[in-house]
């Protein structure tokens, strides 16, 4: 036998004992054996390079060192998942899924019952691995979900990641998702390991398999016992499997370690004995765990119940109660955020909760210091909330001391002595304003704090916001303390003299930052929306906001009233708009972003889906007059066409559309001057956006893709996949996730994968990016 035929065999026998080993857990040879074998392989590998391959289990020693990890884009994002920490909260999440299924429920409907998946919540970094044609090409952090860091390099020294995958009939393209982790044995010895040699040593071990992980230097994380296991696919070049379950089997037989504690429960009572079950042996088990995980197992019932902005709705991580500590509270002080709210922060005694030693925790408000009647002295417990955040649960109050100090909001700002005042909290229901003390303290300095400025600034040149590359906390505090910087405007008079003044500032960085800065003015509406700081407006607000209102000017503006016609947008957040842009400070400051050069793009006409929302009717019936609901509204419209009708209408009138009581009641609340006035106000500010009362429901018109679902797919050269997503839905198109029988085009870019086989799969219309290009040009 030949070096080349020997080496072949080692690899494939080597290649089968760690299937059996990491997979199956059914080793069938001694490790002194595996050893034996492996270090043949490695010399014979030694004595002929030529034949060495990236697929050999001898290439999971490291590589030379990176620099940097490059970013990757996930085909189909990585979302977090939403949490229940109670029974009743996995009950009600059993309740959503069912009503989203359409399926019957209640005792009666056992056999309606929805099937789960049910498997233990590593606590590790979550990963991706892409194979394509079963040879493992890439692996990536989650990241943000959207775009996370390539990690390729590192991967591929853990020990049960194949290289190859195992048999045969795998798709083309492969995702497999799972999470890396330390068991609590790797962990230990890893310690051990760094106290010997005087290293750092790890708080934890997620803590220890994260930093592994992404290790610039790969020859670090293959000295690191790491170990994977899979819980799912991303994009796949074809189906697997009609089940969840069905889908991780399969990729075990293929060589994918999977948990050895996945279960099928065939209703939610299952689901939560497997869970009291597995947190009984929660100490017993060879990792850490902070909860299960569950999952619809039907794929068809996972697509058809879909996603949240951040998470699906078909999966679930029930978290297990937090490991508690008893610690003493040395003091409390208060810090200013970014909207200027003054925020308790328990300083501690510091004390190991789950591994971490924690000397804060938040206090949320003074309220909760109230609730807990906390005083600075007291023994307090401690908890990890959800294994992440301290919290102070309760005082311990047979251990007060007799010195014990009360907790007293400050009367001045600590950052800038301005005086701090509580919010109030306005509850707007039935025609009638109900005043509150709200549990926010706030400093009313606004941007003359510096605290508040600093954290103002940082968010607007923030990635998602302004995405001013080179400006970091450090070099905004510089900005504000030098005096060079007192509102986000004025970011665009800095020059090159200013910066390189700064710290850390040389010729080419400030060069740089002030082209990040000039590359900034020309921002989305929906990005400029954001980068404000609006309280309470996130990405998401901002977007929705942009894309109905169409301009600066109406979302100034909009009454809040007119702004809750918006999707997702409540009361008390149109509040919120409504009085920053009533602001004189704010008003002066987008002014001055403004003269200072910066142009909004993306501005236009109200969206005609937004100009369809309403009716006569509807916005009676949000007026919120006792006793008249949607129903009563348009009976109330049906008999008098028109607001100025219904406010002169006298008893008899109105008595003639509705019941004795709901007349009185529209009566009385016309009667009150405000009451009117504000509804003559909302009616016109909808007219002039665009609004009108001839039917119940106005027919959009006007775009030219109104009415049609498209998906992207595949990554774009030419234009990101967010620019062409804003390009579509400024042309009235819907773009979706995932395809189906009622997507109207697939746009289909390289690397495009089971979106681009179900689409053929369907006969639907497929553009790759060229033609997409130029079909947006005919628009």
């Amino acid at each position: 036998m030949n070096a080349q035929q020997r080496i072949l065999e080692l690899r494939a026998e080597l290649d089968l004992h760690n299937y059996r080993y990491h997979v199956l857990d059914e080793p069938s040879i001694p490790d002194v054996e595996y050893d034996r074998l492996f270090h043949e392989l490695k010399a014979l590998e030694s004595e002929h390079p030529e034949l060495v391959t990236a697929d050999s289990p001898t290439q999971r020693v490291g590589n030379v060192a990176l620099t940097a990890f490059s970013q990757v884009r996930h085909e189909i994002p990585m979302l977090s998942l939403g949490n229940a920490f109670e029974d009743d909260e996995l009950r009600e999440f059993d309740r959503r899924v069912t009503d989203g299924l359409d399926l019957p429920s209640g005792d009666l409907f056992a056999a309606a019952a929805v099937e789960y998946s049910c498997e233990p919540k590593l606590d590790g970094l979550a990963v991706s691995l892409l194979y394509q044609d079963g040879a493992l090409v890439r692996g990536a952090t989650r990241g943000d979900g959207t775009t996370g860091e390539d990690i390729s390099v590192n991967v591929r020294t853990i020990r049960n990641v194949p290289l190859k995958l195992q048999g045969t009939g795998w798709p083309a393209v492969l995702e497999v998702r799972g999470e890396v982790y330390m068991s609590k044995a790797g962990f230990e010895r890893l310690n051990a390991a760094q106290l010997e040699v005087g290293g750092k040593t790890f708080a934890n071990p997620r803590n220890a398999a994260a930093g592994s992980l992404r290790q610039l230097d790969s020859k670090i994380t293959a000295s690191r016992p790491l170990e994977f296991c899979c819980y799912g696919i991303g994009q796949v070049s074809h189906d697997i499997a009609s089940t969840h379950i069905g889908n991780l089997e399969q990729l075990k037989k293929w060589g994918m370690p999977i948990s050895r504690e996945l279960k099928v429960a065939k209703n939610i009572e299952q689901c939560l004995e497997y869970y009291r079950d597995i947190g009984a042996r929660r100490a017993a088990l060879p990792y850490e765990i902070d909860g299960v995980v569950f999952k619809v197992n039907s794929l068809g019932a996972q697509r058809e119940l879909g996603f949240r902005a951040r998470e699906p709705r078909w999966a679930i991580a029930h978290k297990f109660p937090a490991m508690e500590e008893l610690t003493e509270l040395l003091d409390v002080e208060f810090q200013v955020g970014r909207t200027g709210a003054v925020t308790p922060v328990a300083r501690l005694k510091p004390v190991k909760v789950a591994g971490v030693t924690v000397a804060n925790a938040t206090l949320h408000n003074m309220d909760e210091v109230a609730r807990l009647g906390l005083m600075i002295g007291d023994t307090v417990v401690i908890r990890r909330a959800g294994d992440v955040i301290p919290q102070v649960m309760q005082v311990v109050l047979e251990r007060r001391p007799a010195e014990a100090r009360a907790v007293q909001i400050p009367d001045a700002c600590p950052v800038c002595g301005s005086q701090v005042e509580r919010t109030q909290l306005v509850k707007r229901s039935k025609g009638k304003e109900t005043v509150s003390e709200g549990a926010v303290y706030r400093c009313v300095g606004r941007l003359a704090c510096g605290a508040q400025l600093k954290q103002a600034i940082i968010h607007f040149v923030s990635r998602r916001a302004m995405d001013i590359d080179g400006l970091g906390e450090k070099s905004v505090e510089q900005l504000v303390d030098e005096g060079l910087v007192a509102s986000p405007a004025d970011l665009y008079t800095l020059d090159y003299e200013a910066v390189v003044a700064l710290e850390g500032f040389a010729e080419l960085s400030s060069k740089n930052l002030l082209a990040a800065i000039d590359n900034s003015k020309r921002p989305s509406l929906a990005r400029f929306i954001y980068a404000l700081g609006i309280p309470d407006v996130g990405e998401e607000t901002a977007k929705v906001l942009a894309r109905a209102l169409g301009s600066l000017q109406r979302v100034g503006e909009a009454l809040p009233p007119v702004l809750t016609y918006l999707p997702d947008v409540g009361m008390e957040v149109a509040y919120e708009i409504h009085r920053f842009f009533e602001d004189e400070h704010n008003r002066t400051v987008i002014a001055q972003l403004l003269e200072r050069g910066l142009q909004l793009q993306d501005e236009g006409e109200v969206h005609p889906e937004y100009a369809a929302s309403t009716s006569l009717a509807g916005m009676i019936a949000k007026l919120d007059i006792p006793f008249v609901g949607p129903t009563g509204a348009q009976k109330l419209v049906a008999k008098l066409d028109s607001l100025e009708k219904i406010i002169s209408a006298d008893g008899i009138d109105l008595r003639q559309a509705l019941a004795a009581r709901q007349a009185d009641a529209v009566r009385e609340y016309f009667l009150v001057p405000e009451n009117a006035a504000q509804a003559r106000a909302v009616e016109a500010q909808l007219l002039a956006f665009g609004m009108h009362w001839t039917s119940s429901k106005r027919v959009v018109e006007g775009l030219p893709l109104t009415g049609q679902t498209w998906v992207l797919t595949g990554s774009l050269e030419q234009m990101s996949r967010d620019v062409a997503k804003e390009k579509l839905e400024s042309f009235g198109a819907k773009v979706a996730g995932s395809v189906s029988a009622k997507t109207h085009c697939v746009v289909a870019g390289p690397g495009a994968g089971s979106k681009l086989a179900k689409a053929n799969e369907l006969g639907l219309k497929v553009l790759d990016e060229d033609q997409f290009l130029s079909f947006l040009q005919t628009l």
